[in-house]
Formats: C-alpha cells, structure tokens, sequence
C-alpha cells in the first residue's frame, strides 16, 4: 500500500487496478535503448513478473541511452545486467531472464508465458517473427521503433485489432531500413518512446483510456509534434497467417545457427580470414593481418575481392549484421561462410591477446 499510494490514488486505478498490475505479466524482446525505461517503469509499477529476451552484451557505444546499464556491465549480458538492475528497485516482483536470440524454435515457448510482449528491439524481421507469434498466440504486442530524432508507437493484435502486418505487409530487403549503429540516433529519442511502451502495457493492463490500437502515434522531437494516424485489420493477412499456423519463414530466414560459429571452437592458427561488416568510425577498430574491412552496405561489390580458400567470418558488435553478411554469401556467392557469436569487442581480446 505504501509503495504504491500514488497509483492508488488514482480513481482510474485504485486497490483493484494495482492488483492487476502485480497479477501481471510482460515480455519485453530486447533490453536496449527501448526495453530499458520500459523495464525500469514497469519494475517501478509493480508489474509481477517482468521476462527480458537478450542475446547481446553491453557495449560502452550502449551507455548514452540504454539507462539500465553503467560502465561496470561492459561486455556483461544485458537480460543479465537487467535482472540485477531491477532486483535493487523492486525486490517483490519475479525477473526471469533468457540470454538468447528469439528464433521460431523458442518464440511460442516464451511468449505464451506472458499477458502482453514489448517489442524493444531493432530488427525488421525479429519484429515480423513477434507479430506472427503475437498474432497466433492471442497476445497484444507494443511496438515502438526510433530514426534519429522521432519515433512511432502503436499496438498490436488488441482485442484482435490490426497487426504489424495489416501495417506493413510487406517485408523490407535488409538494405531498405538502416539501424541507430548507421544512421545514429539522440539518446533521449528512445527513452520517450520505451516510456509510452510502458505507458500503453498500463491501460491494457488496467484496460483504461485509448490504447494505440489501430493507430500509429509517430513523435518529432526536433520539431516538437506529435501526429497520430489510422489504419486498418488486413483481415485476408490475418485469416493467411492463422490459417498457416506458424510464423512466415520470410521473418526467420537470418535466424539459423547453421551459419554462427564461436571463438571457442577456433584456433588462432585456423585458415581462416574475418571480415569487419561494421562502418569504419565503430570501436573498437581491429587490426590483425586476418582482419578485412568491408562495411555491410558494400559486401555485394567488393566481396569478390576476398580470398576464398579460407574460412570466411563475419563479425560487427552484436552479430545482428554479420549474421545477415553471412546469410547473404552462402546464397549468392554460395560459400559456407559464418558469424560469429561474439561480436568485435570479444575478437579484439581473443585475436591480439
């Protein structure tokens, strides 16, 4: 009661409506500059139990507007990371963690554990993978996704309102939507939006106010506006998916373990070259003699020039782009080429240390 007076107060919410809340459950896919403040604010409103889905590790380039983490997480799991966070603001409600990638092989596994999903990553497709899963499932999904100085946020398969799909039924080439590692991205941007994420999972949870379904709120920071539009359920999308009964394999075609490979089953006197898909200002900046540099953007033109009598491997910070280099070779140039798992700052360590 005393923790959580001032929702309590609250006509809109009351005993009753806090106890919804504490009787609640959230996944949120993805820790970073969205999931942290909308971890943080659900974990402060006494949601009862909180699952966080990461793969990646805290990078020192994370810091500026991932809020969860301080320079003593580096290079530390981020659900991790969170978990230990969260545990020093509300000690009563349950975390539970999962250090992986969302795949179609544990997406059904994970979501239907939980009341509501928050999308807080920044991959196309994964978001594709969570809408499908969200949409069979009979789960509502919050998404929120960032560019530079605006953002957008809507709801999901509310009440089985509209989709991600009846919004963009189309899935973008990788090439067509650039990440806040290319573009960049003012660290405010995300904390706002992970803030109206939490805002929104509170009136579905409280089942208060409008909640974004059918609607996308899209917010300007630079210019200070803020503009909402409609749109419709695609009901033929829906029905297709359903109907199907399993995520589009377009969504998950990146996502195979077949084409990952760890520094734990290398050695440095392995035949084999790896290739830098990040952009050249990224840290930390690697030089080795088996180290080449060829920005993801430009892998098509200048891939020929690589040796390919060796075992090629791709890396970037957090294999999000490898592993989308990696896929793109093994189809086109058809050579078993990999990503690896962990990422620049890990290979800098292993290859010069």
């Amino acid at each position: 009661m005393i923790r959580y007076k001032r929702h309590i107060a609250l006509n809109e919410v009351g005993v009753k409506g806090q106890s919804k809340i504490n009787n609640s459950s959230v996944l949120v896919v993805g820790s970073g500059g969205l999931g942290s403040p909308a971890i943080e604010y659900l974990s402060r409103a006494g949601v009862g139990v909180i699952g966080i889905i990461d793969f990646d590790n805290v990078e020192l380039s994370n810091l500026h507007r991932q809020i969860l983490f301080s320079e003593d997480d580096l290079n530390k799991n981020k659900a991790i990371c969170a978990q230990e966070y969260i545990k020093r603001i509300n000690s009563s409600i349950k975390i539970n963690t999962y250090s992986e990638a969302l795949t179609i092989k544990n997406g059904s596994r994970l979501i239907q554990q939980y009341d509501i999903i928050v999308d807080g990553t920044d991959d196309v497709k994964i978001r594709y993978l969570l809408n499908d899963f969200c949409v069979l499932l009979d789960k509502p999904l919050v998404y929120a996704a960032l560019y530079k100085f605006e953002g957008q946020i809507s709801v999901f398969n509310y009440k089985k309102g509209p989709t991600y799909r009846c919004l963009f039924p189309v899935t973008p080439k990788d090439n067509e939507l650039p990440n806040c590692s290319q573009t960049g991205i003012l660290g405010v941007v995300p904390g706002l939006l992970g803030i109206y994420q939490a805002n929104e999972v509170l009136k579905i949870i409280l089942d208060i106010g409008e909640v974004l379904t059918g609607k996308v709120l899209n917010i300007n920071l630079l210019r200070n506006t803020h503009t909402t539009f409609r749109f419709s359920k695609n009901v033929m999308e829906v029905d297709k998916l359903i109907k199907k009964g399993v995520p589009y394999s377009d969504s998950i075609s990146f996502i195979n373990s077949d084409y990952t490979i760890s520094l734990n089953s290398l050695k440095k006197n392995d035949n084999c070259i790896f290739i830098d898909v990040r952009n050249e200002d990224e840290e930390p900046i690697i030089k080795h003699k088996k180290i080449h540099h060829i920005p993801l953007g430009k892998l098509k033109d200048e891939f020929l020039n690589i040796v390919k009598d060796k075992k090629i491997i791709f890396f970037c910070s957090s294999g999000k782009r490898s592993i989308k280099a990696a896929v793109f070779t093994n189809k086109n140039f058809n050579i078993h080429s990999f990503s690896l798992k962990e990422g620049a700052l890990m290979l800098n360590k292993w290859i010069n240390g």
